[in-house]
């Protein structure tokens, strides 16, 4: 991940009703959650919802899947993951050893 694409990441996250919707998302797995599942449980109403997950969308987050008539929104695992390495890339120096049970191995 580039640094560009990490403050569009933080900055979707900065909001506290964006960063409800993406931790529910994360609660609820890979499968997926109907955006009006996701309204429903966090009391949202559906154009205040619609802003937000497309917010979270533009920066990678989420994903988005039409089942029917439903949009199935879950998390992107790998720009989660990404973001984790661009923060803790150059984590102590590069000295792994020093940075035991902050960096995970793939780092």
């Amino acid at each position: 991940m580039n640094q560009p694409d990490a403050i569009d990441a933080f900055s979707a996250l900065a909001h506290d009703t964006r960063l409800a919707i993406f931790r529910l998302l994360v609660q609820r797995g890979p499968a997926g959650t109907p955006a009006m599942e996701v309204g429903r449980l966090l009391d949202l109403k559906p154009s205040t919802l619609s802003g937000h997950l497309a917010t979270l969308k533009r920066a990678g987050l989420v994903t988005a899947e039409r089942q029917h008539r439903e949009i199935l929104y879950a998390p992107s695992f790998d720009a989660v993951n990404g973001l984790v390495r661009f923060l803790l890339q150059d984590c102590c120096g590069g000295d792994k050893s020093a940075c035991a049970g902050v960096v995970p191995p793939d780092v």
